[in-house]
């Protein structure tokens, strides 16, 4: 279920590798729609980590509900699952440097603003994280505008093609390096 209120979005499913690319997409989307393309790949990413932890780790179940709402200048991202154990936070320098686990929540915190867990007794918890999404100043002074008259656009246009004509001629064919 999707629902798509003006500053609300909310995305149930089961955390699975193949659900995860979709909520992910689903999310790039809303951005878009919100105006807030620059947070799209940091969003993307913390998603991308808090689903597989669900993936990975949640007890009894997979399902999960991911949120993401704007809340004045700021985008906050949750995922609610069953599983009332709370995540650990290690530290990074303690993962080995071939593990395939281990780093997730600390690329959340580096991506983000914040972050954080919210128990909800038996019916599990909330991981969040926020991104800033204030708008980028723009600059003091604008840019001129430059306009530039050409004299004789079409005569300099054939003598280009003229002149690119003759030094075609001396140089070896082009080939492609596909085969066929």
């Amino acid at each position: 279920m999707i629902t798509h209120p003006s500053r609300h979005c909310a995305v149930e499913l089961q955390a699975l590798p193949s659900r995860i690319g979709q909520v992910r997409r689903i999310v790039s989307a809303q951005l878009r729609y919100w105006h807030l393309d620059p947070l799209i790949d940091r969003a993307a990413l913390g998603v991308t980590e808090l689903l597989t932890n669900v993936h990975r780790h949640a007890q009894p179940d997979k399902t999960c509900t991911v949120e993401i709402e704007l809340l004045l200048d700021h985008l906050v991202v949750s995922v609610h699952d069953h599983d009332p154990r709370l995540p650990v936070a290690g530290d990074i320098s303690d993962v080995a440097a071939t593990a395939t686990c281990g780093r997730g929540l600390a690329m959340v915190a580096a991506v983000s603003e914040s972050w954080g867990v919210r128990a909800e007794g038996e019916s599990g918890k909330v991981v969040w994280f926020m991104l800033s999404a204030k708008p980028a100043v723009a600059a003091a002074t604008p840019t001129p505008v430059r306009r530039v008259r050409a004299e004789k656009p079409a005569q300099r246009f054939v003598s280009e093609v003229e002149l690119s004509d003759e030094h075609r001629s001396q140089h070896a064919p082009a080939r492609s390096a596909v085969a066929g």
